[in-house]
């Protein structure tokens, strides 16, 4: 689920290859009205398609000519972004 505070998007639950499709246009109206921050706090789970997902993210802001940061990355995201060589792209903002 993604829920927005001000200019940061709070993302709870799993981050998995069930939840992801909806989450990735979630997004995408948020960040044309200003979301510059996406939250992972509240990440239950992940597994590789949330690497994609915060690169779709950043693809999207990009789009919007936002600079996006992202928040509270979990340890096992930030682990498979480095096993997929993707690591300096999913960084902690």
């Amino acid at each position: 689920m993604i829920v927005r505070e001000g200019d940061a998007l709070r993302v709870t639950g799993p981050l998995t290859m069930q939840t992801v499709p909806v989450l990735a246009k979630a997004a995408d109206e948020h960040f044309r009205t200003g979301a510059n921050q996406i939250d992972f706090a509240g990440v239950t789970e992940v597994d590789s398609s949330a690497v994609a997902l915060a690169l779709e993210w950043q693809r999207l802001a990009a789009q919007n000519k936002i600079s996006l940061r992202l928040l509270n990355l979990p340890a096992a995201m930030l682990n498979l972004s480095r096993l997929y060589g993707v690591s300096e792209l999913v960084q902690p903002g």
